[in-house]
C-alpha cells in the first residue's frame, strides 16, 4: 500500500505540476505505517571477514569502506563529489543522489528526505583515505563509474559487484542497504546515541532511528539497566539491597 501510494503521489505530483490538475489529491492521505521486518546486517566476524576481502579490491575497496563508517544510501555514495568534501574539517557533504532510470541512464537528483542534505563528521581514517585518493583524482567524483570516470558510479554496479563479494567469502546474500543497517547497528551498540545516529543517516529525527532498529534497543536496554544499577551501587554502596531490607521490614511484627 505504501508503494502504490508513493507511485501515485509522485503520479499527481507531476500532473499539478503540469498544470493537468489544480491540487494533488494524494496529499494528507493517511497511509499505513510501514511493518519494519528485523535488520539483516554482518556481524563482527562478517564484517571483519568482509573488510578483509575489500582491502584486496583496489577498484572498489574505498567505496565499500565508506560505506561502512558513515552508512549512507547507496544513490548517495555515488553522489558524492570532491566538492562536498573539506579535507582540513573532515566533514562531507551529502546534497546529491544517483537514481539508475529506465535502460541503464543515470540521473543525478535531491536526496531522499528533506534531511538528507546534511554534513557528516567523517572518521579519521575515512578522511584521511579521502585525502589520499583525492591526490589521484581525475573527475569531478569521488567515486566514478571504473570504465567511464567522467560519470558517477552505477548502484547497480555497486550492488552487483557487493553480492559477488559475498558470494566468494560465502557471507549471508544481504542487500546494500544491509550495509547502511551493519554501520548503525554497531553504532549503536558501540555507544552513539540515537540523535546523533539519526543526523549522520539522514533520518527525520530520532525517535524514527530507534523505532527502525528496535532489535538492538532491547540489548541498549539492559545494557543500561546494568549500568545504572552499577553506578547506585557504587554511591550507596554494596551493603544497601532494598529488596532485602523491605523484606525483613516485612517480617517484622508491628509495635
Amino acid at each position: 500500500l505504501n508503494r502504490i501510494h508513493a507511485m501515485f503521489h509522485r503520479a499527481m505530483k507531476i500532473a499539478e505540476q503540469e498544470h493537468l490538475i489544480s491540487k494533488n489529491p494524494t496529499e494528507g492521505v493517511a497511509v499505513p505505517k510501514p511493518n519494519y521486518r528485523p535488520k539483516q546486517i554482518l556481524n563482527d566476524k562478517q564484517l571483519e571477514k568482509f573488510m578483509e576481502a575489500i582491502q584486496r579490491d583496489e577498484v572498489w575497496r574505498d567505496f565499500f569502506y565508506t560505506e561502512l563508517t558513515i552508512g549512507l544510501r547507496c544513490g548517495e555514495l555515488c553522489g558524492l563529489k570532491w566538492e562536498d568534501f573539506d579535507e582540513e574539517a573532515g566533514t562531507l557533504k551529502i546534497q546529491r543522489t544517483v537514481h539508475v532510470k529506465r535502460e541503464g541512464v543515470l540521473d543525478v537528483g535531491e536526496p531522499k528526505t528533506g534531511k538528507g542534505n546534511r554534513k557528516i563528521v567523517l572518521p579519521a581514517t575515512t578522511a584521511a583515505m579521502l585525502r589520499e585518493r583525492k591526490k589521484t583524482a581525475l573527475t569531478e567524483w569521488i567515486f566514478p563509474q571504473p570504465l567511464k570516470p567522467e560519470e558517477p558510479t552505477n548502484p547497480h554496479s555497486a550492488y552487483y559487484h557487493m553480492k559477488a563479494i559475498l558470494k566468494r567469502e560465502g557471507l549471508p546474500g544481504i542487500r546494500f542497504h544491509d550495509l547502511r543497517h551493519t554501520f548503525a547497528t554497531h553504532a549503536l551498540t558501540s555507544g552513539v546515541d540515537a540523535k546523533t545516529l539519526s543526523g549522520i543517516l539522514g533520518h527525520t529525527n530520532a525517535s524514527f532511528t530507534l523505532d527502525t532498529y528496535t532489535h538492538v534497543t532491547g540489548d541498549m536496554q539492559k545494557q543500561a539497566a546494568g549500568i545504572v544499577g552499577d553506578f547506585m551501587t557504587d554511591i550507596l554502596g554494596e551493603e544497601w539491597k532494598p529488596w532485602e531490607e523491605s523484606a525483613r521490614m516485612a517480617k517484622e511484627p508491628s509495635a
